[in-house]
């Protein structure tokens, strides 16, 4: 099973992103949606180190309110 977490984009030069999610900053390679126009602020799934899809930050908040909700039950 492949997982893709939301991050959002704090920079952008190029083919790369500086993104972040819940403390943790990260480039991101943006060759597989590069005719996708993104901004500082935006959402991006990112799997192994590539976005795959821009998201919505209403999108990207669900997904990690998912997450939270799987984590907070994980000793359980």
């Amino acid at each position: 099973m492949c997982l893709a977490v939301p991050m959002r984009v704090d920079g952008v030069e190029g083919y790369m992103a500086r993104c972040s999610a819940k403390g943790v900053e990260r480039d991101v390679n943006l060759f597989l949606i590069q005719d996708e126009p993104l901004e500082v602020g935006d959402h991006v799934l990112v799997h192994v180190g590539y976005a795959i899809q821009k998201v919505s930050a209403e999108d990207a908040g669900s997904t990690w309110a998912l997450f939270d909700e799987l984590l907070a039950t994980e000793g359980e």
